[in-house]
């Protein structure tokens, strides 16, 4: 690892760190919500630039901070990209069913409101 490498290293909280509160702030924005949905979704990790989202780069950039600080996302610099992996593992380890049960409510009230799964 090079030093421009270890200065791009992104901070997350370990594990044992990872609080039921923050988890469930992050998830209560339907924005943040979308992101986490398309992450369970997605067999491979995704750029920022991957998602769509109705808000401006900065808004953007805070909804990846206050996934990456409560634990529900691991962001990683591969080059200039920043891709971003759902902490599917760690979540279920700490609370069990928790993450299934939001996604597919979250599906569910999608297809309830005509916005598709």
């Amino acid at each position: 690892m090079t030093d421009r490498d270890s200065s791009r290293t992104l901070p997350h909280p370990a594990t044992e760190e990872i609080r039921l509160e923050g988890v469930l702030h992050a998830l209560s924005d339907p924005v943040r919500l979308s992101i986490v949905r398309d992450l369970a979704a997605s067999a491979d990790d995704l750029s920022c630039s991957h998602f769509d989202l109705p808000v401006t780069k900065s808004t953007t950039t805070h909804h990846f901070r206050v996934l990456r600080e409560s634990g529900v996302v691991r962001q990683a610099y591969r080059g200039t990209t920043k891709l971003n992996a759902l902490r599917e593992e760690d979540l279920n380890t700490l609370f069990p069913g928790l993450l299934a049960s939001i996604l597919t409510s979250a599906q569910a009230e999608a297809a309830r409101l005509g916005a598709g799964a």
